[in-house]
């Protein structure tokens, strides 16, 4: 057995895991919010609960960060991964808190469609997330995190195709666009932290 005189700071894996998982929570409140015509806007307001709870734990990782001399993977790999993570929170709050501004009473092709793919690309984040520790198992994971954002590329442009043939009235098209792109950039975001896990397994795998 290897005697380590400064023990690695693990926690970090454990700090990840959590902030999985309360994005997980936040893609789920956003499925049901979406899931009655109108939206349930009061589930917006549990939606920003749970960023204020991820920005605070990438704050803790953040200072921890700064403070730890010997760390499980590299320094600029802890930062990436922590803001990633906490970058698909952001993207699910904003698209939660834009549906509530507006108050749309019926919802549009797109919407329910775009937050189910973001359920789905963060539970496969969260598997991938919690495989970093053992370092196996994250590709596949990855993998299937960019081919739900593929999909939710083609749902976003069919659904803008459509909001642009059939809206007439311009204000309620600028709103739409503008909830169907923050719904969209959720995937986007889910998508980076699968290609930063895909760059530590490969650098230290």
């Amino acid at each position: 057995m290897r005697f380590r005189l400064i023990p690695k700071e693990e926690k970090f894996f454990e700090d990840f895991t959590a902030l999985a998982d309360r994005i997980v929570s936040g893609a789920t409140l956003l499925e049901r919010m979406l899931a009655s015509d109108p939206p349930n806007w009061d589930t917006a307001l549990q939606i920003k609960q749970i960023e204020n709870e991820c920005d605070a734990l990438t704050h803790n990782i953040i200072q921890r960060l700064n403070s730890t001399f010997v760390t499980p993977i590299d320094r600029e790999d802890i930062h990436a991964l922590a803001t990633s993570l906490d970058d698909v929170m952001d993207s699910i709050d904003a698209a939660a808190g834009v549906l509530r501004r507006y108050r749309m009473a019926s919802l549009r092709y797109g919407a329910r469609e775009l937050a189910s793919l973001t359920w789905q690309a963060s539970m496969q984040m969260k598997v991938a997330v919690e495989a970093l520790d053992r370092r196996k198992g994250v590709h596949d994971h990855a993998v299937e995190v960019n081919r739900l954002e593929n999909a939710a590329d083609d749902v976003h442009d069919e659904a803008l195709r459509r909001l642009f043939e059939e809206e007439r009235d311009a204000i309620t098209l600028i709103k739409w666009k503008e909830v169907l792109d923050l719904l969209e950039e959720a995937t986007d975001r889910c998508e980076d932290v699968a290609n930063v896990l895909e760059s530590v397994v490969v650098k230290h795998g």
